[in-house]
C-alpha cells in the first residue's frame, strides 16, 4: 500500500509540475519578443449567442480575411441564429464563397476550405439546475476535445492558430481542451479572451475564470483593470 501511495504521489506531483509549467509558459508567451507574424493565420472564434455573437462578429469584420484563413466558427447547439450571422458575414467579406447552405454544419479538415461551422453542446443551459450542470459540462468538454485534440491528430490539420472567445461559460470548455493539448505537447492555438463591451465595472464569470489562463486578456473599459490583475485595455474609447 505504501508503494502504491508513493507512486500515486509521484504521478500527481508530475502532473502538477507540468500544469504549472504550461501556465507559466502561457503567461509569458506574449510578454517576450514576438517573432515576425506569419503571412496567414488560421482562426477559430466562439459565438456565444446574442450579444456575445454580435460583438465577436464585429471584431472579425475588421480583419483581413485573406490573411486570417481558414476560419472556424464554433456555436452552441440550437443557436441557429449565430450560425446564420456567421454565414452572412462570410458572404459580405468573402463574396467568392457563394455556394453555402443556410446553416452549413461543416466539420471539414480541408485546409483550403474558407470557413467551417462547428456545433458543440452547451456547458450549461439557461436556468439549468446546478446539480445537472456537471453532466452537460462534461458532454460539452468531450465534444471540444474531439474537435481540438482528436480530430487534428487524425487529420494532420491543427484546430487553429488563434482561438478568440468572449463568453459565456461554454467557451471555458474550449479553453480547457486547449490546455489538454498543451499538457501533452500537441499543437494548440493561442487563446485570446475579449471581455464584453457591456462589462464596465466588473468582469463576467467567464472572464474571472479564464483571466489567469488565456494568452491575452482584453477588456474594453479601463476600470476593469483597477484591481491590478493581468490584462490590457483595447476599448475604442481609449
Amino acid at each position: 500500500m505504501v508503494s502504491v501511495a508513493l507512486i500515486l504521489l509521484f504521478v500527481l506531483s508530475c502532473i502538477v509540475l507540468r500544469l504549472i509549467s504550461v501556465i507559466r509558459r502561457t503567461r509569458t508567451r506574449f510578454s517576450d519578443a514576438r517573432p515576425t507574424p506569419p503571412k496567414t493565420c488560421s482562426l477559430a472564434v466562439f459565438l456565444g449567442s446574442g450579444g456575445h455573437t454580435s460583438e465577436a462578429l464585429v471584431l472579425l469584420s475588421a480583419l483581413d480575411f485573406s490573411r486570417y484563413s481558414p476560419r472556424k466558427y464554433i456555436y452552441s447547439q440550437g443557436d441557429i441564429l449565430s450560425a446564420k450571422k456567421a454565414v452572412n458575414l462570410e458572404s459580405l467579406k468573402a463574396p467568392e464563397c457563394t455556394s453555402h447552405p443556410s446553416v452549413p454544419q461543416v466539420h471539414s479538415t480541408d485546409a483550403t476550405t474558407p470557413y467551417t461551422l462547428v456545433s458543440i453542446p452547451r456547458a450549461r443551459r439557461v436556468h439549468q439546475s446546478l446539480f445537472t450542470t456537471p453532466v452537460t459540462a462534461a458532454r460539452s468538454l468531450i465534444t471540444c476535445l474531439y474537435h481540438v485534440t482528436i480530430a487534428p491528430l487524425l487529420s494532420g490539420h491543427p484546430f487553429a492558430d488563434v482561438l478568440v472567445v468572449n463568453g459565456p461559460g461554454t467557451c471555458c470548455m474550449l479553453c480547457l481542451a486547449v490546455y489538454v493539448n498543451r499538457f501533452f505537447g500537441f499543437h494548440s492555438p493561442k487563446m485570446i479572451y475579449v471581455e464584453s463591451f457591456a462589462r464596465v465595472k466588473t468582469l463576467s464569470l467567464s472572464g474571472k475564470l479564464l483571466r489567469p489562463f488565456v494568452d491575452r486578456f482584453v477588456v474594453q473599459w479601463p476600470e476593469l483593470l483597477n484591481d491590478g490583475g493581468r490584462g490590457e485595455c483595447r476599448g475604442w474609447l481609449i
